[in-house]
């Protein structure tokens, strides 16, 4: 499990099917969860302070890390149950990709546009949701679109920067969204 507050963002490799990011973390364990830009993957090798990932097939198809190759991701450790929980429950289990539209900068706010996913029912005002791994507030919803408000502090500290129109993010659906949904079905 995640809080979705960024702690690093880094240049991802893609070498035979294994991501590789550099290990700039303390005391990483072989086995340990790492988010992505969002999803969970398991380290499986430490070589020369890289961290060495496998991604499912799956995983592969329905994110945006095969897009990322030499591209700057976001990276959180999975949550301690002594952590403070700063975000809101991310698990890591990332629903599908959806476009980047547009970016309005307006005093300290960057206002981001996304087109809404599949599970438009997940989209609420004042909802949470997961872009990148990232925990943000959803502002404003249309018919075919929503915008989260992003500050300066988390732009500047997340790959949100070097986003360009059209652009896959990864997205993860509020996890209460998503058990109130099955309880009403």
């Amino acid at each position: 499990m995640f809080t979705g507050i960024i702690q690093k963002v880094e240049k991802m490799k893609i070498i035979n099917n294994k991501i590789i990011i550099p290990n700039v973390f303390e005391n990483v364990n072989l086995g340990e969860s790492i988010a992505i830009n969002g999803v969970c993957l398991t380290v499986e090798n430490i070589i020369n302070n890289e961290l060495y990932f496998s991604v499912g097939e799956e995983t592969f198809n329905k994110t945006n890390l095969r897009y990322y190759n030499n591209k700057f991701v976001n990276l959180e450790r999975a949550l301690k149950v002594s952590d403070f929980l700063g975000g809101h429950i991310v698990s890591g289990h990332v629903d599908g990709t959806i476009k980047f539209l547009s970016i309005i900068k307006s005093h300290n706010t960057y206002w981001m546009k996304f087109k809404i996913p599949y599970e438009k029912w997940a989209i609420a005002k004042k909802g949470s949701i997961s872009l990148n791994g990232i925990s943000l507030t959803i502002a404003k919803k249309d018919l075919d679109s929503f915008e989260v408000q992003v500050i300066d502090h988390t732009y500047k500290n997340t790959n949100l920067q070097y986003l360009k129109a059209s652009d896959l993010v990864n997205y993860e659906i509020d996890v209460i969204a998503r058990y109130i949904k099955n309880i009403k079905e």
